[in-house]
């Protein structure tokens, strides 16, 4: 029986080694090794630049109801890689999970031993996904990029069953172009020859113009998933819910809080049609459960009601935006306590400058990774907009100082900035004050 703790030791000491690498060449070498088996599976491909994985929760959860089991494989794991690994909305378990990794490490053995090189963990952690999801004989995977598109190790598939395109926006500038364009171009590396493709319609001409070029190119199908078509939304700050009427299904509820939910949900609903389009029987009714249950941790995910507490994996300009979106629709009275922690690769000024205003108070931390933006200097760029800026060096103690800050208030503590530091932040919570 593999350990779990041999397993995680694994691919942190493979994640350290190997870094970061885009292309295909190792993915398929480690897929042939494993029999290609990725070309058995009918897979969802979902790119983008922010909303990938609500799209992804939103349309297993909706898949769920309609008694199509699903495999859905997201990235990067929050709270625990076991998170990644889907299905039917279950995570793997973690004997599964050594399991599988163990089988794709004695493949990658293999691979080194014949010369070749090392795959990556995110190539690794995806083998591993198209594995379990073949195990279990998943009718449909939904499965999330990585980073970009047509050169992530999940681009590996040639037949997609439906591609899916979320909001693109700049983000992820060294590696995949410093033009809106150039993104796009990355991002729209996913639609392949006859696909059925869906895509948030874009707010640039020159996104839009990208998508439809691709498609043209390839034969492709394109749909845009339009949020400005949902009418009468309702955004409740007591319940956190969300509702909204949608053509004929009629009134669409969310159990997912964030303005930018209203986006998601439709583009999942999209979807769901061009699956059921594909002959897989999906009705209204699947689609309207389906979105209701559905959850997604670290997006405006409410962790505790007194006072409230709110993380969001917000980590950039465009999702800055839609945040703070958010706030100024549904939670205008309350005196906003901000803990933020960024990557310095990221538009953190640009975020800054948005969202800081709105605040009452705020406190910075470092996250716990090599990418993370000193918090210190986090502190000083804030104080150009904002008054009542403090730099923590400890994440328990941004959460204490903010605990004390809303003592007597109606005052709502939002953590937001980088996807890394929200799990160090939940099990602080969940130690002192976690309630939810």
């Amino acid at each position: 029986m593999v350990k779990e703790a041999d397993t995680q030791a694994y691919l942190d000491q493979l994640g350290r080694r190997t870094g970061m690498v885009l292309g295909l060449d190792s993915i398929c070498e480690l897929m042939a090794e494993l029999g290609n088996i990725q070309d058995g599976l009918n897979i969802v491909h979902v790119a983008g630049t922010n909303g990938k994985g609500s799209v992804c929760a939103f349309l297993s959860s909706i898949l769920t109801e309609a008694g199509i089991r699903n495999g859905m494989y997201t990235s990067p794991a929050v709270f625990s890689r076991l998170e990644q690994y889907q299905v039917d909305g279950e995570n793997i378990t973690s004997q599964e999970f050594s399991e599988i990794i163990a089988q794709v490490r004695r493949a990658c053995e293999t691979m080194t031993e014949r010369g070749k090189n090392q795959p990556t963990v995110f190539e690794v952690e995806t083998a591993a996904a198209f594995l379990y999801f073949y195990r279990r004989q998943c009718q449909v995977v939904i499965l999330e990029t990585g980073m970009g598109g047509e050169t992530d190790a999940t681009n590996i598939i040639t037949h997609p069953l439906l591609c899916v395109l979320t909001s693109i926006s700049m983000d992820h500038m060294k590696f995949l172009g410093t033009s809106l364009e150039e993104i796009a171009e990355a991002k729209a590396g996913i639609i392949k020859e006859n696909c059925r493709t869906v895509a948030v319609k874009p707010r640039q001409k020159q996104v839009q113009r990208v998508l439809e070029e691709r498609c043209k190119e390839k034969h492709a199908a394109l749909v845009y998933s339009d949020a400005h078509q949902a009418e009468d939304i309702k955004f409740g700050t007591e319940n956190q819910n969300l509702s909204f009427r949608y053509g004929e299904l009629g009134e669409v509820k969310l159990s997912m809080a964030g303005a930018y939910q209203v986006q998601n949900a439709v583009c999942a609903i999209e979807a769901a049609m061009a699956l059921r389009e594909a002959g897989y029987f999906i009705c209204d009714e699947n689609i309207l459960t389906g979105l209701r249950k559905a959850r997604w941790e670290g997006r405006f995910s409410v962790l505790h009601t007194e006072p409230l507490f709110v993380m969001d994996g917000a980590h950039n300009l465009d999702a800055a935006k839609k945040l703070r979106e958010t706030l100024k629709r549904g939670f205008t009275n309350y005196k906003l306590i901000y803990i933020i922690g960024v990557l310095a690769d990221k538009e953190h000024e640009e975020m800054l400058k948005i969202m800081v205003p709105l605040a009452w108070k705020v406190f910075t931390v470092t996250p716990s990774t090599s990418r993370a933006m000193d918090g210190e200097a986090l502190a000083q760029e804030a104080e150009q907009y904002h008054s009542q800026v403090r730099y923590c060096p400890h994440m328990a103690d941004a959460v204490s100082a903010a605990f004390e800050s809303a003592q007597g208030e109606h005052a709502m503590i939002l953590a937001f900035g980088s996807l890394s530091y929200l799990n160090e932040l939940r099990e602080i919570l969940k130690e002192k004050y976690y309630d939810r």
